[in-house]
């Protein structure tokens, strides 16, 4: 078995591959990727049995075969590698021989055979969106998700597909994320939850990609084809909680604010807050905003104040001042508003401005109940 590839060319896919494999494999296979020749295409592949991923590559070569190599050790020779061809020659004992230009090196392989085979998704419904679209939908929710073993639902994000839109939402039960797209849709209305491994593979190898992805999804795996790889996961089991039902509908005291000054002084503020609370206050009146934090137990304490514009009756709230950074840095716009009805009530921040045609975002953060 023998074939040519270029170094970066395959480095490249085997960044992308690695990003699946776990640093503490049960079994010793997974800590290998697939090599799976048939004459000029070369599949890749690696797993961690919940979460699959493949690349194809255009190779020089005539022969066949499989065979499974150790992924760290391969991954660390070819990022020393300026770009060219690397010739690679497995022998009949297994044993991989790499040819470059000023040297040969060897390494063990494993039987290919032994590598866990792909699942196939028979009967599966699906959807077309674009590959930037996703990976924006993922990173304004994916920082949003639980990590609570006890409620494995909330450790991922629901994809919610419909006939007129698709919606993801991540939640931990003291935030939540709500991100909408009109402009996309499905062929029929179905649900599913997505784990946040493969979704953050997706999202570095997505962003800033105008490709369409192939979403297809059964009860139990979801498949996202683009370009020559296919990523492959394990569903969580479970139903999502209602999550419409702790979205507050009524909001008369509407704060709006920009939110480059805003985020930068919650960021000050909350230096002074307590370690373990994360406790800020606002207090809302005419058209400023006040920014406190105290850390009574070592006399810490600031205070800040922001112009902004406020409707509504006077108001002072507590929030964890790190809730609120994670949500004001994953927007991008100039300004936020941040709906609220009673200090005990959550509060909705949206972005006034900076949206795509049929874009839509809620985020809800839960109140600290404030000291006295």
């Amino acid at each position: 078995m023998k074939f040519i590839v270029s170094s970066s060319y395959l480095k490249d896919h085997l960044q992308i591959l690695g990003g699946v494999i776990a640093t503490n494999n049960t079994l010793p296979i997974l800590d290998h990727i697939l090599f799976d020749l048939k004459e000029s295409s070369l599949k890749l592949i690696a797993s961690d049995l919940e979460t699959t991923i493949s690349a194809e590559l255009e190779v020089d070569s005539s022969d066949s075969g499989v065979i499974a190599l150790p992924a760290k050790l391969l991954l660390d020779t070819l990022k020393t590698f300026a770009e060219q061809p690397l010739t690679f020659i497995v022998s009949d004992n297994g044993t991989v021989e790499i040819s470059a230009a000023n040297g040969k090196y060897a390494l063990a392989s494993a039987d290919g055979n032994d590598f866990p085979k792909p699942v196939s998704l028979n009967e599966a419904e699906g959807f077309e969106i674009k590959g930037d679209i996703l990976a924006t939908a993922i990173s304004k929710t994916l920082f949003a998700a639980g990590n609570d073993d006890l409620r494995p639902v909330m450790s991922g994000v629901l994809f919610q597909c419909d006939l007129s839109n698709i919606t993801f939402v991540a939640t931990d039960a003291h935030k939540l994320v709500k991100y909408r797209r009109d402009d996309c849709r499905a062929n029929s209305a179905a649900e599913f939850i997505m784990p946040k491994k493969p979704l953050n593979v997706l999202k570095s190898i997505l962003v800033g990609q105008d490709q369409n992805v192939s979403v297809t999804y059964t009860d139990v795996n979801a498949k996202f084809s683009f370009d020559n790889i296919e990523i492959i996961s394990r569903l969580i089991d479970g139903k999502y909680p209602n999550y419409e039902a702790v979205i507050p509908k009524e909001n008369p005291n509407l704060l709006t604010v920009s939110r480059a000054q805003f985020l930068a002084s919650v960021r000050r503020v909350s230096i002074f807050s307590n370690k373990t609370t994360h406790q800020i206050r606002l207090k809302m009146a005419g058209a400023e905003i006040n920014i406190s934090a105290e850390d009574v137990d070592y006399s810490n304490k600031a205070d800040e104040r922001l112009s902004c514009s406020y409707q509504g009756d006077d108001l002072q709230i507590g929030f964890n001042s790190r809730f609120l950074t994670e949500m004001l840095n994953a927007l991008d716009c100039e300004d936020v508003q941040l709906a609220m009805s009673l200090p005990n009530r959550a509060g909705l921040l949206t972005p006034v401005d900076g949206l795509d045609a049929g874009e839509s975002i809620t985020m809800l953060v839960m109140p600290v109940m404030l000291n006295s």
